[in-house]
């Protein structure tokens, strides 16, 4: 899991890394906010596909092969619609939306420009999300994984082909990501179909039941709400960040894909976390679920003081990867932002332990709530103390936003522990 966010999280950094080095800070801002909106409409795709596969799953395991092959049909047919609404959607609106995001004006033609083309990939999205989500419920997770990979290095090549050999600019940069994205798509397809020919669903299995409609939809939605929720938040303060200019917004864009390397293997634990919880829980051994939380806290804890000690002091290195030194203003924000961060990634690291720990103990509407509580009042902080302390303000917004969150989950968990653990 954590090798293959790792390269997830390549192939998102690498139009970053490309743009912001040798094209400019501008082009790097407008890569960024583009990037924040595409997270949040593809996090949606993603929720449900993931959601999905608990049905897949589960079917699987009971041998139950037509009732599968009904719920592939379902739900490919339910995803790919809310792909194209949502595609059409964002293209009609597309102006009306970047005004939302407060986008400055030396700026927006470049974002227009991104966005057109890399818009034109989400179908490719919901095709690697699905046919993944499907491999990984049959316990394939090799395959994805393999695939990601081949797309990353494309994606780096041709970032490098169009922007650096094409001159090409930010449209280079998401036509390489489109590709990418195509070819990554049509392997999964093509390795699903012939190497797992009996998901393919028979004439007989292409209908629309209500019952599993409904069962589908109540394993996507949860899930595909805290991720909405959860890029929702983001999204907001790329439209705050926005109104303080480029340089903020090259900053912020590359300090957060250095964020999410930073703390993404303790995010890929609390997922492992929550595997451990659920089948201790069901199988009702209640004292090895408090040793594993015992067990897990203090590995996320020293895993979570070791990074934050590497990102707080080497906050300007790391910064430069992205940025050109030269461009001393857009680094010290970048540098702010990570000596903040990185002083308190013990925060997300509990935080993403107890979202693990909720949905192992059947509570995912718990972990619904604190993505909420950590959000809102991230984005609330963020509006409110921005006019007055500036940008540090935003940046402290976060933290305060896990901290909160991780007292009322680990207060309610200590309330409500016995009931929990024998539910």
């Amino acid at each position: 899991m954590i090798l293959g966010n790792m390269l997830q999280q390549l192939y998102n950094v690498a139009d970053t890394l490309i743009v912001g080095r040798y094209i400019g800070s501008e082009a790097l801002a407008s890569v960024g906010t583009s990037f924040t909106l595409m997270t949040f409409l593809t996090s949606i795709l993603l929720g449900l596909c993931m959601g999905s596969s608990v049905f897949f799953s589960m079917c699987y395991g009971a041998g139950d092969e037509g009732r599968m092959k009904e719920g592939i049909f379902v739900a490919f047919v339910l995803i790919a619609v809310l792909t194209l609404i949502l595609n059409i959607g964002t293209y009609l609106f597309l102006d009306p939306i970047l005004g939302l995001l407060r986008v400055p004006a030396e700026l927006y033609n470049q974002i227009r420009e991104y966005l057109e083309v890399v818009l034109l990939g989400m179908c490719f999205t919901f095709l690697c999300n699905f046919f993944t989500s499907l491999l990984r419920a049959l316990g394939n997770s090799v395959a994805p994984l393999l695939f990601l990979g081949v797309s990353t290095l494309l994606n780096i090549g041709l970032d490098l082909l169009f922007v650096l050999n094409f001159g090409l600019g930010v449209a280079g940069a998401a036509w390489a990501t489109v590709i990418a994205q195509g070819v990554s798509a049509a392997c999964i397809v093509c390795y699903a179909l012939r190497r797992a020919s009996f998901l393919v669903p028979a004439r007989r299995h292409l209908r629309m039941r209500a019952e599993i409609v409904r069962q589908i939809f109540s394993f996507s939605f949860l899930t595909c709400l805290q991720q909405s929720v959860m890029n929702l938040g983001i999204l907001m303060i790329q439209g705050l960040v926005n109104n303080f200019g480029a340089d903020a917004m090259a900053a912020f864009a590359a300090a957060v894909k250095i964020d999410a390397f930073a703390y993404m293997p303790v995010q890929d634990f609390g997922n492992a976390f929550s595997t451990f919880i659920a089948q201790n829980h069901g199988a009702r051994k209640a004292a090895r679920i408090r040793l594993g939380i015992r067990s897990a806290s203090l590995t996320a804890f020293v895993f979570c003081v070791i990074v934050s000690a590497f990102v707080f002091f080497l906050a300007q290195p790391l910064i430069e990867i992205f940025i050109d030194p030269a461009e001393v203003g857009v680094v010290a924000i970048g540098v702010e932002y990570l000596r903040i961060e990185g002083a308190c990634y013990c925060g997300i690291g509990c935080l993403f332990l107890l979202y693990g720990l909720y949905r192992g103990l059947a509570r995912p509407d718990i972990s619904v709530v604190l993505t909420v509580v950590s959000l809102g009042v991230r984005v609330a902080l963020a509006y409110l103390l921005a006019p007055i302390v500036g940008l540090p303000g935003i940046w402290w917004a976060i933290p305060i936003g896990w901290i909160l969150a991780d007292t009322i989950g680990l207060l309610y968990y200590r309330a409500r522990r016995n009931s929990l653990l024998s539910a």
